[in-house]
C-alpha cells in the first residue's frame, strides 16, 4: 500500500490513505485478449511476467478461474495451513494479472464502475493494478454504496475502503447481551481497534456519553470521520489514530478490544491486521490496559479458539496474561457456539463445528 494525503489530521498529525499501490512506471507486459489459450497466460504468470488485460473484463475472471484450478493441484492439502499456503501462492501469481485505469475507469469492456478510483487516486489519470485488487475495490464500493446489515445495530452499515467489518455476529451478540446487563458508569469507553465502529455503536446504544476509538488503521478513521460529519456524531466519537491506545493520557471506566484471533506466521499488513496478530501485540495491550483504566473498571475482549483448534497457535493469550501477567483478574469468561458456515463458502470450515467465541471481562487485580 502507499499513501495519499486527505487532510484530515488527528493528535497534530495528517492521516494518509492507504490504497492498493498503483504501478505507473514502465514495465515489460503481455497482453492478453479472450481468443488466446487461457494455459498460455497461466504458463506466463508461473513464469513471472505479467500479464495485462487489454479486451473485456471478463478475460481476467476467465484467467483468475483457471490459475486458481492450477495452484489447488499443486497444493492440495485441505487443511488450515494447507489454505493458507494455497492463498499465498495463488495471491503472489494473480497479482501479476493487470488491468489499467484511465481517467479514473478502467479501460478494459464491461467493466464494473469503481467510485475509489476517483476518491483514491484522485492525482493520477492512467496507472495499472493487479486484478486481484481490482476485484477487492469492486466489492468495497459495493459494500460501501450498499451497505451490510449488522443485526445487532438493526441497521446497516457503510464501511469505507480497507476497514475490517463483521460477517459473523456471534462475538457481537455476546458483547450486546453483556452490555444490555452492565451496572458500572457509562461516562466514557475507549474501542481499542474501533474499525467501522460496530462495537462502539452498540456502546452508544446502551447510553455510553463518549467513546474513543482507537485504530492503526488510518482508513478506519477516516472513513468513521465522514460518517461522523454526515450524522453529527463528533461529541459521541472521539477518533485517534495510532496504535493501541494512540498516546491518550486520560482513563476510563471500560475498554473494549476484539483484536484479531489468529496468530501472523510472517510479516503482516493492510487487512491481514484485523485478522493476525504478531507475538507482542497481547503483552502490550495489557501494559498499556491497565494504565489507562480506572480503579474499578472493566476490560472486554472479543476472542475466539480459533487458533487452538486448528492448529496454529497453542497458546492462548488471554490465559497467559491471567496466569502470569500480574495486572488483571478474571470476572467473567463466556462462551458462544458459532453457527455453521455458509453453504456458499468454498473453503474447507470444518473446523466451524468446534468453533466458540469468547467473551472475558477483567478487573484489576
Amino acid at each position: 500500500m502507499i499513501k495519499n494525503k486527505t487532510g484530515l489530521s488527528t493528535s497534530g498529525r495528517e492521516i494518509e490513505v492507504d490504497r492498493p499501490e498503483p504501478i505507473i512506471s514502465n514495465i515489460e507486459v503481455v497482453p492478453y485478449k479472450r481468443r488466446v489459450e487461457v494455459q498460455i497466460a497461466i504458463d506466463d504468470l508461473v513464469n513471472g511476467y505479467y500479464v495485462f488485460i487489454v479486451d473485456f473484463y471478463s478475460s481476467g475472471l476467465k484467467i483468475l478461474r483457471e490459475l486458481k484450478k492450477y495452484v489447488k493441484n499443486k497444493h492440495s492439502d485441505q487443511s488450515f495451513q494447507g489454505q493458507r499456503d494455497f492463498r499465498s501462492v495463488y495471491r503472489e501469481l494473480s497479482h501479476r494479472l493487470l488491468l489499467k485505469v484511465t481517467n479514473h475507469k478502467l479501460t478494459v469492456r464491461k467493466a464494473p464502475v469503481i467510485g475509489w478510483f476517483k476518491i483514491l487516486y484522485p492525482e493520477l489519470n492512467e496507472f495499472l493494478l493487479p486484478f486481484p485488487q481490482v476485484q477487492g475495490l469492486n466489492s468495497s464500493w459495493q459494500w460501501y454504496e450498499k451497505g451490510i446489515y449488522i443485526p445487532v445495530l438493526a441497521r446497516k452499515i457503510h464501511p469505507w475502503f480497507g476497514t475490517y467489518f463483521p460477517t459473523r455476529f456471534e462475538h457481537l451478540e455476546l458483547f450486546d447481551n453483556w452490555l444490555k446487563r452492565y451496572k458500572g458508569e457509562k461516562i466514557s469507553a475507549i474501542d481499542i481497534g474501533i474499525g467501522c465502529g460496530v462495537l462502539t455503536f452498540q456502546m452508544l446504544k446502551q447510553g455510553f456519553e463518549i467513546v474513543y476509538g482507537m485504530d492503526s488503521n488510518p482508513n478506519a478513521v477516516i472513513g468513521l470521520n465522514e460518517y461522523l460529519k454526515k450524522n453529527k456524531l463528533h461529541s459521541k466519537i472521539d477518533l485517534k489514530h495510532g496504535d493501541l491506545f494512540a498516546n491518550c493520557n486520560f482513563k476510563t471506566e471500560l475498554i473494549v478490544f476484539n483484536p484479531p484471533w489468529l496468530p501472523a506466521s510472517d510479516n503482516i499488513a493492510g487487512l491481514d491486521k484485523a485478522i493476525y496478530y504478531e507475538n507482542n501485540l497481547f503483552p502490550r495491550f495489557f501494559a498499556e490496559a491497565k494504565k489507562h483504566l480506572k480503579a474499578e473498571g472493566r476490560v472486554v475482549l472479543l476472542f475466539s479458539n480459533l487458533a487452538q483448534i486448528t492448529n496454529v497457535g497453542d497458546c492462548h493469550p488471554i490465559e497467559a496474561e491471567l496466569s502470569g501477567g500480574g495486572r488483571f483478574q478474571k470476572e467473567l469468561f463466556i462462551q458462544k457456539k458459532v453457527r455453521p458456515a455458509s453453504k456458499n463458502t468454498r473453503r474447507n470450515q470444518n473446523w466451524r463445528t468446534s468453533e466458540m467465541v469468547e467473551l472475558w471481562v477483567l478487573k484489576m487485580r
